[in-house]
């Protein structure tokens, strides 16, 4: 394992805890928003946008957009 993979491993579970904070952040937003809201139809909703901004950052990042972040 190289530096990089042991440094993002070290911090694995606060990304996922942050990713799933993310989803259910927007979850709760939307049962507030829309009270009769088909919770399931939401969830699918809402997991197709984080999925579309990840194909988007992977896109960046295979045209070199993070080179020097």
């Amino acid at each position: 394992m190289n530096i990089i993979e042991k440094e993002l491993e070290s911090r694995r579970s606060e990304i996922k805890k942050a990713v799933e904070l993310l989803f259910k952040a927007n979850m709760k937003i939307t049962d507030w928003d829309i009270p009769e809201v088909d919770d399931t139809e939401a969830a699918k909703l809402l997991i197709t946008i984080i999925k579309d901004e990840v194909e988007k950052i992977e896109q960046d990042i295979a045209e070199g957009k993070y080179e020097n972040y």
